[in-house]
């Protein structure tokens, strides 16, 4: 089987078997680079036999900042990562680096299957998001349950979100905790970014709720970006 492109250009975050989640950035530098790097990508990986070793999908995004591209895979468990890295990774990475030279891995991480998730309008299902909005929260300790509480504070807040209500661009938000170290992954799907934007500006974000958010115990940093979905990937029939 080859690798076959979703005509949605973005996996099924929610598809059965899931047991690992790998994140990965890198830096390519320009919206030029960033286009051919997904080219270079798409074709390496379908001039080539889907690897079957427990991948379920692989999906790129492409970084509103011109600069960057995402990588989202999902497996049946970490193991099957390791294999796929023996056996099939670097002939695909030379692929890719020979049509854009350059490219800089600048991190990669590992992820149990989502935690916790939420539509926030049901009317938007379906649709290809205008963006995907990250969020890596980083703890100062590896703590499951300090992070599982932290998500739980932040879903309180969006109940007292007046502006992430139905019907205002925010369509979902999906929660991993990181399987390698203390961090929290927040991939959310929004209309566009200017409703983003608009969000982080509104005067609700400074609630006593978002607060707590923004200062609970153990929280050391956050970073959010914000991404396009570019390519997704399985196997064919």
């Amino acid at each position: 089987m080859n690798a076959v492109a979703r005509p949605d250009a973005r996996p099924d975050l929610h598809r059965p078997g899931v047991g690992a989640v790998l994140v990965s950035t890198w830096k390519v530098g320009t919206p030029e680079r960033q286009r051919a790097a997904v080219d270079a990508i798409r074709t390496a990986w379908e001039s080539r036999e889907w690897p079957d070793l427990g991948l379920l999908s692989y999906s790129v995004y492409a970084g509103t900042d011109g600069e960057t591209l995402l990588h989202y895979s999902q497996w049946t468990e970490e193991k099957a990562y390791e294999d796929f890295v023996r056996t099939y990774r670097d002939d695909r990475n030379a692929e890719i680096d020979a049509a854009v030279p350059g490219v800089e891995r600048v991190e990669l991480r590992r992820y149990a299957p989502i935690h916790r998730s939420a539509v926030l309008d049901a009317t938007s299902t379906g649709e290809l998001p205008g963006v995907v909005v990250i969020v890596e929260a980083d703890f100062d300790r590896p703590d499951a349950g300090l992070r599982r509480a932290w998500v739980e504070t932040v879903f309180t807040a969006l109940d007292e979100d007046a502006a992430l209500r139905p019907g205002t661009s925010a369509t979902s938000v999906q929660f991993h905790l990181s399987t390698d170290g203390g961090r929290v992954l927040n991939y959310a799907e929004w209309e566009s970014g200017r409703a983003h934007e608009e969000w982080l500006a509104d005067e609700g974000r400074l609630s006593p709720a978002w607060a707590r958010v923004h200062h609970h115990p153990g929280l050391v940093g956050s970073r959010v970006k914000r991404y396009t979905p570019a390519l997704s990937l399985s196997a064919g029939v």
